[in-house]
């Protein structure tokens, strides 16, 4: 993301919250209706237009990416040690979430629902049992499944699809040419997708603050604190397992040399852009190459602990906004289901709220909801984006720290 187009979104932020107050301020309920209308009708489209790419996203990302994975039978130990710790911080990541956002309890006493005249519904998970559960994991055909945007039906056949590509002594070629080619055509499209978000921003703002008064950015910031928070006790977590088998010296090299590609990451909002000065910045610490190629890469597919964070923590936000609240039971699924569909987008722009929305939909909530966040998603992006580089940056070091190939006399001279 350049620098003009963050301009929009922080243009379209301002303007929203103006057009939102002014409507409010100086338009009667019957008067607001049509304005509100339309205020409403651009983030939906938004939605819509992501709707539309999930599916082949999806699909043609994870089975690209794990048809690669032949590196990981190769180094062997090392790809499990370095998914063993990726599957802790994950969890830690979305535990950490959860409980955060019920503590601070941000979106309570919001009700939006009551202000869209919607019917108070609980999140549903009705006749829940384990053959329904395995029937709505295990696609009975994927067609079905991309049709119905059934994101972790999709993840299952990606999985098994890329798999199969990977123990295929030629690695099927033509499939792994159309897949990869798929793969950056729909990046392409998302890509060109995100580009009305400012407009989405704008409608999003507009109509949540024309419809609840400006009093709805105090719980902005609320939550938008909340998040930040929450992220620094996560970079506390992440950076104290680094220290305790790093030891101090190492990791205080590594974040005089993460600081650029940190900076970078935040300022962007897009961890991807952190990762060309990581893969170089990483070896002249002493981090093996041959390490740093095969678990850098890996964990930017599997090791995102700020999106992790942000999955749970705006989930229950928007519930909460909502007046809805989850038992203990569909929260212990929810972490589940987190953890196994957020592995098939990574990478992608804006990932979290397709994670986010097939959430919602599956405890049989509105998608829309969504909406809620979309003003401030930019904001949250910036900071998941520099905790993902953390994340990876500290894992990277800690792999080879186990491996041997960790050479503690480099980097001396690094400078932040």
């Amino acid at each position: 993301m350049n620098r003009n187009f963050a301009i929009l979104i922080i243009g379209a932020m301002i303007f929203g919250v103006i057009a939102g107050v002014l409507t409010n301020a100086f338009m009667t309920p019957d008067e607001m209706k049509g304005l509100v209308a339309f205020y409403k009708l651009l983030p939906k489209v938004f939605i819509l237009l992501i709707k539309m790419i999930i599916a082949p996203l999806v699909l043609f990302t994870l089975i690209a990416g794990i048809g690669h994975m032949e590196d990981a039978a190769q180094v062997g130990r090392v790809g499990v040690k370095a998914l063993a710790w990726f599957i802790v911080a994950s969890v830690i990541s979305l535990v950490l979430g959860m409980v955060m956002v019920e503590w601070l309890q941000p979106g309570a006493g919001v009700n939006l629902q009551l202000v869209a005249g919607e019917v108070a519904k609980a999140p549903s998970t009705d006749n829940f049992t384990l053959e329904k559960f395995i029937e709505h994991v295990i696609p009975s055909s994927i067609i079905k499944a991309m049709a119905d945007n059934e994101i972790l039906q999709i993840v299952i056949f990606s999985v098994f699809a890329g798999t199969a590509v990977a123990a295929l002594d030629d690695k099927a070629p033509k499939i792994m040419e159309l897949a990869e080619e798929a793969a950056k055509i729909m990046l392409k499209i998302t890509e060109i997708v995100m580009k009305f978000a400012p407009v989405a921003i704008f409608g999003a703002l507009a109509q949540t603050i024309s419809t609840q008064g400006p009093g709805i950015l105090g719980t902005y910031l609320v939550f938008m604190g909340g998040f930040y928070a929450s992220m620094g006790i996560l970079w506390l977590i992440i950076l104290g397992a680094g220290l305790a088998v790093l030891g101090r010296g190492m990791i205080i090299k590594l974040l005089k040399m993460i600081y650029e590609p940190l900076l970078l990451a935040f300022s962007t909002a897009s961890s991807e852009a952190a990762l060309p000065k990581l893969m170089v910045g990483l070896p002249k610490i002493g981090v093996s190459q041959k390490i740093n190629s095969f678990v850098l890469p890996l964990g930017y597919s599997f090791n995102l602990d700020g999106s992790m964070l942000y999955c749970t923590f705006a989930t229950l936000f928007i519930a909460q906004a909502h007046g809805i609240e989850f038992s203990t039971g569909q929260k212990i699924l929810m972490l589940f289901l987190l953890l196994i569909t957020s592995k098939g987008i990574a990478g992608v722009p804006r990932a979290s709220l397709v994670v986010i929305m097939a959430t919602l939909a599956y405890f049989g909530l509105p998608a829309e909801w969504i909406a809620i966040v979309l003003g401030v998603d930019h904001l949250l992006d910036m900071g998941r984006s520099a905790t993902n580089v953390v994340g990876n940056s500290v894992a990277s070091a800690v792999i080879a720290k186990w491996e041997g190939q960790l050479d503690e006399t480099m980097g001396d001279d690094v400078k932040a």
